[in-house]
């Protein structure tokens, strides 16, 4: 029996056993307590079915119409518990933005959060007639909500507006400039009702403060190279490889546990990212190009069409590398494809 805190007046097991014994036939309890996982893991109606020894149809016709006459019999009041769990069930979800996932709920409710638990906070609540559940699928992650606010064709269709603006931004957002852009208002309760709505949706993800789809590496960096990206792209310059490494120790990513190698592995192998000095990366986007420091010169030489005095060489070269001046100089001096014309002034060899 799970152990309840003083968060909560419910014990969610006693309450299950209570509602459970207003059941008549043995079978149907079985049926209930098997597909809701209410004392062991779920089962599916062909399990269920073999050990009754009943169709698989059978199964799923019974559970519905046990379930539907236990609602009913709630909207009557005539349900043991269920006025008080929905009481409690309803305070937690106004302080979480009127709708939030099963497993958040359950970690409102008491210590204990693990999937038994969440399936017994699951199951009272489809019992609440004024509360809605959203029923896991490719889509939604199971999530209770209150439904004087949002019925369950208006959760779904706020939660489709927030994907469609956020794929019209184009990239990450905070929650506030989303609520804005989808109009669904602008006020501190608007603001936290749409992150919560946000946030039962599979494909969204948020991270640092920011929304987008699931597949954008800068909400849900899913390998090493990803995360990475996402700290040069935070940061918004150049950083050696050892800061890279502390940064992602001390960063919200779920995985942090990256050794130092693997980093600077990651680093030479993804086309994203440009060694610009050192063991110094920056990103390929902020328009730095692969090649050693004479590429780099040659390039600009060539971008000019003719010689150009060695400060200037330079200042363009520091644009693209971060090394030392010397550097650029006795590659200036040192490589064949670089000949003086004049006093510090350069150009290409013919």
């Amino acid at each position: 029996m799970a152990t309840e805190t003083a968060t909560t007046s419910i014990n969610t097991e006693e309450c299950i056993n209570d509602i459970l014994g207003t059941i008549d036939r043995e079978r149907e309890r079985e049926i209930v307590s098997r597909r809701f996982g209410l004392f062991d893991r779920k089962e599916t109606l062909e399990q269920i079915g073999e050990l009754l020894g009943i169709t698989r149809e059978r199964v799923r016709q019974l559970e519905k119409s046990v379930v539907n006459r236990l609602k009913s019999a709630a909207e009557q009041g005539s349900v043991p518990r269920v006025p008080d769990i929905q009481t409690e069930f309803t305070e937690h979800l106004h302080k979480l933005g009127e709708i939030a996932r099963v497993s958040t709920l359950t970690e409102k409710i008491g210590s204990d959060v693990s999937k038994l638990q969440q399936a017994r906070i699951a199951f009272l609540a489809q019992l609440c007639p004024e509360l809605v559940v959203i029923n896991e699928d490719d889509h939604y992650h199971h999530a209770v909500g209150i439904k004087a606010t949002r019925d369950e064709a208006a959760v779904k269709a706020d939660v489709t507006k927030l994907i469609d603006t956020i794929k019209k931004l184009g990239q990450p957002a905070t929650i506030g400039e989303i609520t804005t852009a989808a109009g669904l208002s602008t006020g501190t309760g608007d603001v936290k009702q749409a992150e919560s709505l946000a946030s039962i949706s599979k494909h969204l993800a948020t991270l640092n403060g920011r929304w987008g789809l699931i597949k954008w590496p800068m909400v849900n960096p899913k390998n090493i190279r990803d995360k990475i990206f996402v700290i040069l792209k935070e940061h918004g310059k150049h950083m050696h490889f050892n800061e890279i490494a502390s940064a992602i120790k001390d960063s919200e990513f779920k995985r942090k546990d990256v050794t130092t190698q693997a980093i600077h592995n990651e680093l030479i192998k993804d086309k994203r990212f440009v060694l610009i000095g050192r063991g110094i990366y920056a990103l390929k986007e902020w328009g730095y190009e692969k090649g050693t420091v004479s590429d780099i010169i040659s390039d600009v030489l060539k971008q000019e069409g003719g010689p150009l005095h060695r400060d200037e060489i330079v200042k363009r070269v520091l644009k693209s590398r971060y090394v030392k001046e010397t550097t650029i100089l006795l590659n200036l001096q040192g490589k064949s494809q670089f000949k003086r014309v004049a006093k510090a002034t350069y150009s290409l060899a013919e």
